[in-house]
């Protein structure tokens, strides 16, 4: 169908079509096309994945930033960031050349950047790989250790000189030598040999020690706190590790934001003053969580936290939890526990703790009242390596199918954490450790023995951009001394549910008691074994999916034998990245035993384990 418009009609649309195509933004022809070529080398090549890896303009691409004014920018900077990944490889003769529509990108004016970019070539022939003819660094410390490949004859790599100098200038600053220079340099390369040669002088300065070290930025934290928790030493031999050290147990107290330690410029005399700024973090926190099973109910849990009680970095923590919710195997629990930890106790790396517990237990085969107190000092080794100690009185007091139960004892708890992952709510390399022996006296009809307990959890990935993760879990527990009955309810193990098998129902495989009126019933076992396995893939960066097989054997006076049984549980799970750790969904059911029937789920935060 026509439409019939008059002059004025005409003249007036096409005045509204010129004032609204100079009112919307211009659009920019897109870029066609991105070529990044590498001479005499195949895509796959080692090399080739470097040079592409360091390109902007690839990285611009596939963010889908093409403007022309960031394909230009980003162009003029490919040539610096992939003249760098060839020295990084050994390769001092290369030719890079640019291309935008033609032009090589170098030699257009900066104040004549193009208003559109259709095709953009990258064409790089890398030249042969140098060998190091000379490599020369001294003096050195003691014990200094050089990169292996700092040698002549082999590949002449940038970042060999570079770390050979940092290491040298490691070895002297924990020696002592805090004002470590590089005092001169000399690298060359042979184009006609392709060699290159590396001389490097170091001036170790003088040998220093600690000085005065003075604090800024304390609000609420007293001065003298924060630096018997630094603990540096006035006149102590300067080291980088000590200075490390001294930076991590100030963040490990959990008062401060931020830490920064400085050296002053010039020391005195033989003395280096030290400052310490800080900023510290808001005195109180709270936190919630919430974990739900099909057949265990629901778990809620809190803690209010204040972080500098009396200004000295104390902690004061009060825990509460709720669990077994709507169960269908048992009654609901409820715990209120209160812990009082204070920093560089004895030594700047010992922390105390006074802690206070009650519960009450409504389990499948018991319920009962419990009380703790007890005093523990951990001494932090290192950032991975932990060991504790204290003293404990438990107290337990309730009822079985036979009667009425009271348990008391005084423990000497001590353990050992020895902690390699790379990230604790979703480890993907690295391992877990944590051993514990608890040396127990009981009195009255309370038996007297040791709990043994360990944990070992490791984690390999694997393929691009380690999206592949393989997870394994061993939990070992004993007890020795007290016959079964005598032994406090709270330490005897069970196996099923989400911390053990998954698929089985919360804490089924126990051991069957009579206590010789015709009625037998379930309690835990002195001897316990819990094995489970992950494959764990990242579909994308925030969804994952999980397959796990878990298994637990219970057992009396050993892992074998006719009072000793075993379940096991499979399923699939989901996992949403939160940034904060991973919302967990598994769905499990049994595949050995006889203590569970069904599919049941876990919703949790975190990983598994």
């Amino acid at each position: 169908m026509a439409v019939s418009v008059g002059k004025r009609t005409a003249t007036a649309l096409a005045t509204a079509t010129l004032l609204l195509a100079m009112a919307l933004p211009q659009i920019s022809p897109a870029l066609d096309r991105l070529d990044f070529q590498v001479t005499g080398l195949a895509e796959d090549d080692a090399l080739t994945k470097s040079l592409r890896a360091a390109s902007l303009l690839l990285s611009q691409q596939a963010d889908g930033a093409t403007e022309p004014s960031d394909l230009f920018a980003a162009s003029r900077a490919d040539y610096a960031r992939i003249l760098g990944a060839l020295y990084a490889q050994g390769h001092y003769a290369a030719t890079i050349s640019i291309r935008i529509d033609g032009r090589e990108a170098a030699n257009i004016p900066a104040l004549n950047a193009p208003a559109s970019v259709g095709q953009i070539t990258v064409t790089v022939d890398p030249g042969p790989q140098f060998k190091f003819a000379r490599t020369e660094i001294g003096p050195l410390a003691p014990r200094t250790e050089l990169p292996s490949g700092f040698t002549p004859g082999e590949p002449a790599e940038s970042t060999l000189v570079t770390q050979s100098v940092d290491a040298a200038t490691a070895a002297w600053r924990e020696a002592g030598h805090a004002k470590v220079a590089v005092s001169g340099q000399n690298v060359v390369a042979d184009h006609n040999q392709n060699t290159l040669s590396a001389q490097v002088q170091m001036d170790p300065g003088p040998a220093l020690r600690f000085g005065t070290v003075t604090v800024e930025g304390e609000e609420r934290m007293r001065t003298q706190r924060i630096l018997k928790i630094a603990g540096l030493r006035y006149g102590e031999k300067f080291s980088q590790s000590e200075l490390d050290r001294a930076a991590q147990r100030l963040k490990r107290s959990g008062v401060f934001r931020s830490v920064t330690l400085t050296e002053a410029e010039r020391p005195v005399g033989d003395l280096l003053p030290i400052g310490i700024k800080v900023i510290e973090e808001k005195t109180r926190r709270y936190s919630v969580g919430a974990e739900l099973s099909s057949i265990d109910g629901i778990s809620l849990s809190g803690y209010w936290l204040h972080r500098n009680l009396a200004g000295g970095g104390e902690r004061l923590k009060v825990d509460l939890a709720v669990t077994n919710i709507a169960t269908k195997e048992s009654g609901m629990d409820y715990a209120l526990g209160i812990t009082l930890e204070r920093p560089a106790t004895i030594t700047p790396d010992t922390t105390a703790a006074l802690t206070f517990g009650l519960a009450h237990l409504d389990e499948v085969d018991y319920a009962a009242n419990v009380a703790e107190f007890g005093l523990s000092f951990t001494q932090h080794i290192s950032e991975q390596l932990t060991a504790k100690a204290g003293i404990s009185y438990e107290y337990a007091e309730g009822t079985d199918p036979t009667g009425d139960f009271r348990y008391r004892s005084l423990s000497l708890p001590l353990g050992v954490t020895w902690d390699r992952r790379d990230k604790a709510t979703d480890a993907r390399k690295g391992f877990y450790i944590d051993a514990e022996a608890k040396p127990f006296s009981g009195f009255g009809t309370t038996g007297s023995g040791v709990r043994l307990k360990l944990d070992t959890r490791a984690y390999r990935s694997f393929g691009e951009k380690d999206r592949v993760t393989l997870a394994g879990r061993l939990q070992l527990g004993a007890i020795y001394g007290p016959n079964l009955l005598d032994t406090p309810r709270d330490d005897l193990f069970f196996s099923g549910g989400g911390g053990t098998v998954r698929g089985q129902p919360y804490r089924s495989l126990g051991v069957l008691v009579n206590r010789g009126l015709g009625s037998e019933f379930t309690i835990g076992g002195n001897h316990m074994a819990i094995v489970s396995a992950e494959v764990r893939t990242r579909v994308t960066d925030s969804i994952g999916v999980v397959g796990f097989v878990d298994a637990g054997q219970i057992g009396v006076d050993g892992f074998s034998g006719d009072a000793s049984s075993w379940h096991a549980g499979a399923g699939l799970g989901l996992r949403y990245e939160t940034g904060f750790g991973p919302i967990r969904l598994d769905v499990a059911t049994p595949i050995e035993g006889t203590t569970g029937d069904g599919v049941q789920i876990y919703i949790g935060l975190g990983q598994s384990f």
